[in-house]
């Protein structure tokens, strides 16, 4: 690994990576190689008009020592799903999943529960072509890390402080549901301006008064026996924890409502219920 796994969160790496590239219309083979630097044109059409896209995704070791990667065909489904609205040329799923898998076998260290190895698979655009705004690239680099970490709060119980914005998307509605970096970024501006001004730890966006996410997670409001949350469009981003927290809590009882709801209907429930970031 590349620094002590005493760092923050996402800061340690292990010694290998995987990578496979897109030319002349055909992907490369996948390659393990040692975990290094990127060398990009300065014209690389990435730099420029924002082609990439990446997955956040983790693999845990058992307590027989077996390692099992967390929902694996999802969120090769949703990379896909993400450089498709990017226009991006796509990698076949056997190609992406063994680019993982091969991370992960490839690894330093996988920690114990409650910390797991952090995947994250990351595609860019290399072309060298800054008159290309208008297309997208031809010319691909995908790669995947893996990052060794802990609990993401250090195992503290957290309440975060959550400013509601009534009028900002956090992202353009047509590539919400994509993990592209340009939707990240959009939503920098405004969280940065709520800790400043409101000691804010997060912003849930509300457009219009429609709740909708904040800019790292999905929005969940709970009850005991209940759980509200908004219905999957392209305005948002469809989380695989949102996922599985819902099917759990339809398989523990739980009355699952999906439907859109306004601020003054957060407001309300929060009186006998409570909020939750997935």
């Amino acid at each position: 690994m590349t620094t002590k796994s005493t760092s923050v969160f996402g800061t340690v790496f292990s010694s290998q990576m995987t990578i496979a590239q897109y030319a002349h219309g055909q992907w490369s083979e996948p390659r393990t190689v040692p975990y290094g630097e990127l060398t990009l044109s300065p014209a690389a059409h990435v730099l420029h008009y924002a082609s990439t896209c990446f997955e956040g995704l983790k693999a845990h070791k058992q307590e027989n020592g077996d390692v099992r990667i967390f929902r694996l065909d999802r969120h090769v489904k949703r990379m896909i799903a993400s450089a498709t609205a990017l226009a991006m040329p796509t990698p076949s799923e056997e190609l992406l999943t063994e680019l993982i898998v091969n991370a992960v076998n490839s690894a330093d260290e996988i920690p114990v529960t409650p910390g797991s190895l952090y995947i994250r698979p990351t595609m860019l655009g290399t072309t060298a072509n800054i008159g290309s705004a208008a297309a997208p690239p031809g010319d691909i680099s995908l790669f995947v890390i893996t990052s060794p970490v802990g609990d993401y709060f250090g195992g503290k119980d957290v309440s975060l402080r959550i400013l509601v914005n009534d009028t900002q998307p956090r992202s353009t509605p047509q590539l919400g549901f994509a993990k592209t970096g340009g939707n990240y970024a959009a939503a920098m501006g405004p969280i940065q301006n709520a800790k400043r001004d409101y000691n804010a730890d997060q912003v849930l966006f509300c457009p219009e008064g429609d709740v909708q996410e904040t800019g790292a997670a999905n929005f969940l409001l709970i009850r005991d026996d209940a759980i509200l949350t908004k219905p999957l469009d392209e305005s948002f981003l469809h989380g695989v924890t949102r996922d599985s927290v819902l099917t759990i809590a339809k398989d523990l009882g739980y009355k699952v409502e999906e439907k859109n709801f306004g601020v003054k209907d957060m407001l309300e429930w929060v009186k006998t219920g409570e909020a939750a970031l997935s």
